[in-house]
């Protein structure tokens, strides 16, 4: 699919024109084909489901901006950065409800990757295609991105305007409730579901599939502790029919490289590719790679806008392997003081040179290949990986009360990294369900630190909900002193948007 991405910005330029009377200053331009002269052909119908992929580039979601949203105000990040307002944005201390950076942007961009599947959504049903089967999958593509995005909207900003139909400039969508939007997620995903196939081969690699839908669905029960629902979208990942197309890799570390992708361990992984080496944007030769390795690396380095949590660090080094060594996860995790001393591993090639109590997300970098650095990191992102669906599993198992099934699949993930079974490294937990969800707080950020999933988990296991509980994250992250319970855990709406909409009420306590 990276090669698809180089011709997909052709509809990207198309605008929808509406009903007002033909005069000398409402014309077609002659340069920019119209809505009327697209969304003819199978061809045209293609070239609009890539566009939609092509979001994954801008700069508001996974180009650069939401890993700032989901990684750094999670209590496994923090931001040091000059730029005073964008580190505020980090530390919960909303001011500027309009910061383009902190907030504006990601949710423009989100609704423009709707636009783009509600286009789809509408024009296609109307192409004739030699194939049926293909307009089908096209249109479950556009159902799976779209809720993918409402997945992440119903996460940050979690009262977003729902819009599923093609919009006039004058159009003023309605306020939705959280649960609005799940209700949304839910039923794109579904019906998703229902149209992808099980694989892509080819140069079609990397597109959405079944098991992606059903993984991003039970993700979304999840956050609403449907913990039945769950278990019952993972079964197709895990003990059903598509558990034939996922396994666990062998090596941790090629999870987060740029060689190896799109494999057996990636549900649906974000296509990066460094081919365009220019601005991103929607012209035809636009970046198509990410921005995240640039603004997270170390000083000198990178910009260094994001840091690791050190906590984690001694995290890591609370249990050996079954051979007395450091676990292995954490050499592909972090950059710390002793990653050397453990592993042989310099920094970007360099001894380590930053604070004694200072962390990096090494993740996604290219440290192993290069020395620095840049805007065009080609590393693909995996966003949906199938240790995240296991762990996800046992949890779902462990709240329904069958904790002594959970343990198999937690152990699954620890075999890899070389750690003892679970009852062996903690008999105490047993059967009980709080031990054992302890634990798994704990497996989940060894496992998947730096992924973009911390702060939904928190969310999810209501330790965001009180006080006491923002208490305890804030021993290990200090910028939560400032989280305000009731409201911190969303997002400002842009004042922009409320402003210019009636229909919109600011979120609560904003």
């Amino acid at each position: 699919m990276k090669k698809i991405t180089s011709i997909i910005i052709l509809t990207i330029v198309l605008t929808l024109n509406y009903g007002c009377k033909k005069s000398l200053l409402d014309q077609n331009n002659p340069n920019t084909i119209t809505v009327e002269q697209f969304w003819k052909t199978e061809s045209d119908a293609k070239k609009g489901i890539n566009a939609a992929y092509a979001m994954f580039y801008q700069n508001g979601v996974w180009n650069r901006w939401i890993y700032f949203r989901l990684d750094l105000t999670s209590d496994e990040g923090w931001s040091n950065s000059p730029w005073v307002e964008l580190g505020d944005w980090t530390r919960f201390q909303y001011i500027n409800y309009n910061f383009w950076e902190g907030n504006v942007n990601s949710y423009r961009d989100t609704y423009k990757a709707i636009f783009r599947c509600n286009q789809v959504l509408t024009y296609v049903p109307a192409i004739q295609f030699a194939d049926e089967k293909k307009k089908t999958e096209i249109l479950a593509q556009a159902k799976f991105l779209r809720g993918l995005y409402y997945y992440y909207a119903a996460i940050l900003w979690e009262n977003f305007p729902i819009v599923t139909e093609l919009q006039n400039p004058v159009d003023l969508p309605q306020k939705s409730s959280l649960a609005q939007v799940w209700a949304q997620v839910e039923k794109d995903l579904s019906e998703a579901s229902a149209g992808l196939p099980e694989q892509w081969t080819g140069a079609e690699l990397g597109r959405a599939t079944k098991g992606a839908a059903q993984a991003l669905l039970g993700k979304a029960f999840m956050q609403q502790r449907k913990w039945n629902e769950a278990k019952t979208a993972f079964d197709y990942l895990v003990t059903g029919a598509g558990r034939a197309n996922y396994d666990l890799v062998a090596n941790y570390q090629d999870n987060f490289r740029a060689e190896n992708e799109n494999n057996r361990e990636s549900v649906f992984e974000i296509q990066f590719s460094d081919a365009n080496k220019t601005g991103e944007g929607d012209g035809p030769n636009a970046n198509m790679g990410s921005n995240r390795s640039q603004f997270f690396a170390p000083r000198s380095v990178g910009w260094s806008d994001g840091q690791a949590r050190f906590w984690m660090v001694s995290e890591f080094k609370k249990e050996k392997t079954t051979t007395n060594q450091t676990d292995p996860r954490l050499r592909y995790t972090l950059f710390y003081p002793g990653l050397e001393a453990d592993f042989g591993d310099k920094t970007y090639g360099r001894s380590w040179q930053w604070g004694a109590d200072e962390a990096w997300f090494k993740k996604y970098s290219r440290d192993y290949m290069r020395t620095n650095e840049d805007y065009f990191n080609q590393v693909n992102n995996r966003l949906i990986r199938y240790a995240d669906v296991l762990l996800m599993y046992a949890e779902a198992l462990n709240e329904l009360g069958q904790t002594t099934e959970a343990y198999q699949y937690v152990n699954r993930v620890r075999a890899r990294a070389k750690m003892a079974t679970l009852s062996v490294a903690y008999p105490a937990i047993g059967t009980d369900k709080d031990l054992f969800r302890e634990r798994l707080k704990i497996e989940r950020v060894l496992e998947l630190c730096g992924e973009s999933v911390r702060f939904a988990d928190l969310k999810r296991w209501g330790e965001l909900d009180t006080q006491a509980g923002v208490a305890k994250v804030a021993l290990r992250d200090p910028d939560f002193r400032n989280f305000v319970v009731g409201k911190s855990i969303r997002l400002p709406l842009p004042e922009v948007e409320v402003s210019n909409n009636p229909n919109l009420v600011q979120n609560p306590n904003y």
